[in-house]
């Protein structure tokens, strides 16, 4: 038996492998940056071959950390980010940028929509109208004559496009198919009618697989890059939001994963459909029989990084967030909207603004540190409110990505969420969660939830509730601006 699994995440700002002993220690991890252009306001996109070549180096890099042997690899498991899209050619070669999740180029599209429409869309997809949504991207391609929609044989997620590239295959999860906004999952299958509103045939689109689908044997020169045998066995796996919940174990009704990196999520699997009667949420397929809903923000990590930038911060980033220790819960009255990038949950709104209220001459950089992170996660615990009252009161919550290194940040969420908070020493979840699946598709395991048992997990970080009572004090009247400033946003 071979001692170790790769994930491979195909993230929105790197591409990174990962290797794991089978008890879900990380062994070694490689990661390649991936650029993202502007090219106008609103619109952003990457390269897909140079994603492809990234994603080659990460795996040869990680390999050669690791210090194995080629057959000591059992399984390859896909993890990647949603909403991407990018037209391909016959012969497989991008014909534009890919589109990815934080593209508005669609936002005209989305506001031509009546509410009736909106809502018609997300009751039948789960997936909420927002110019993320490859379907929004589509109408886009289509109602301005953009050229490479009308040469495209093909319409893939960078993740697909990535597989076409190593395997010569169409294939698509499911969780990849429910995010596009174009697929029926009551019946895992492309939803017809908004194919024809988007202009696009279901043969334009990949055959839709389970996540333990195994792609095939990697072509021989793609392996010699990478440094691994062609044979090893690598699975589809399935988004980076399902994996996540997946690769830190919260898979009970009540347990609820929330990621923050640059943007951020909170999420909850279910084994029924259910979406929100006034759209706050998402639900997406996982597997043929089970879901994950709940809500992505915009703006996680990415507020600081603004934050630090703005505020000429040359100092590390460790030592950045460590100003919000020197101001109290509440930062002294300042408020902060993180809507700097538009917002998907709870608002689903590209034109929503950020917003500092309550700012004095008083308040120094402390403040300023403490109220972005504060608004982040009031915005989070905004989302988890809506969710909750689709699945159920929260019993447990697990954190995972960037921002669950910050121990002041894990404070934070402890006392606004008023719930004890558990980290994996693991912080690469969905990596884990990739791996795991591979486990599963070669039947050296035998269902995802036994990944519970092998998930090397840290102390649980307790609320104080001197400060879960100011929190819910000062989350009200967060609420109450947000909802008044709301109305601004057109």
């Amino acid at each position: 038996m071979s001692k170790y699994v790769m994930g491979l995440d195909l993230g929105t700002t790197s591409a990174k492998a990962c290797i794991f002993n089978r008890v879900g220690h990380l062994v070694a991890e490689a990661e390649e940056l991936v650029l993202s252009e502007y090219p106008k306001v609103g619109w952003v996109q990457q390269d897909a071959a140079a994603i492809e070549r990234s994603a080659v180096l990460a795996v040869k890099n990680v390999v050669q950390k690791a210090g194995i042997a080629k057959d000591e690899i059992a399984v390859i498991g896909f993890s990647a980010a949603m909403h991407s899209l990018v037209p391909v050619s016959e012969e497989g070669m991008p014909l534009s940028p890919a589109f990815i999740w934080s593209d508005g180029r669609g936002t005209d599209q989305v506001d031509r929509l009546t509410e009736v429409e909106r809502q018609q869309f997300y009751t039948r997809t789960g997936t909420p109208v927002h110019p993320m949504t490859p379907f929004m991207k589509l109408l886009w391609m289509k109602e301005t004559g953009f050229e490479p929609y009308h040469q495209a044989a093909y319409f893939m997620s960078i993740k697909e496009y990535l597989i076409y590239c190593w395997f010569g295959k169409r294939v698509i999860d499911y969780s990849m198919a429910s995010a596009t906004g174009l697929f029926n999952p009551s019946v895992l299958e492309w939803d017809k009618d908004i194919l024809e509103l988007a202009g696009i045939r279901a043969a334009q689109l990949s055959e839709i697989v389970a996540p333990t689908t195994l792609l095939g044997t990697i072509k021989e020169e793609i392996a010699a890059e990478m440094g691994i045998a062609s044979a090893v066995p690598v699975a589809i796996g399935a988004a980076d939001g399902q994996l996540a919940n997946l690769g830190i174990g919260a898979l009970l009704p009540g347990e609820v994963a929330v990621s923050v990196g640059t943007s951020g999520a909170i999420r909850q699997v279910t084994n029924e459909a259910k979406v929100s009667s006034r759209g706050e949420t998402f639900c997406y397929s996982f597997t043929e029989d089970s879901y994950i809903i709940g809500g992505p923000t915009n703006n996680g990590g990415i507020a600081l990084q603004w934050l630090k930038q703005l505020l000429n911060d040359q100092g590390s980033y460790e030592s950045f967030l460590a100003e919000a220790g020197q101001s109290a819960p509440g930062a002294e009255g300042l408020l902060f909207l993180p809507y700097i990038n538009g917002e998907r949950a709870p608002l689903w709104n590209q034109r929503a603004r950020g917003n500092f209220y309550g700012m004095t001459v008083a308040h120094t950089k402390a403040h300023y540190v403490r109220a972005v992170l504060e608004g982040i996660t009031f915005n989070l615990y905004q989302i988890g409110r809506a969710l909750e009252q689709l699945a159920g009161p929260s019993r447990k919550i697990y954190v995972n990505g960037g921002l669950a290194r910050s121990p002041i940040w894990l404070q934070m969420m402890a006392d606004i969420f008023d719930a004890e908070i558990y980290v994996s020493e693991n912080h690469h979840s969905a990596a884990w969660g990739a791996a795991w699946i591979g486990l599963v598709a070669i039947g050296e395991e035998k269902d995802l939830a036994s990944i519970k048992q092998n998930i090397p997990m840290g102390q649980a970080v307790l609320p104080n509730q001197e400060n879960s009572l100011v929190y819910k004090a000062v989350y009200e009247r967060y609420e109450k601006l947000a909802a008044s400033i709301a109305a601004l946003f057109e």
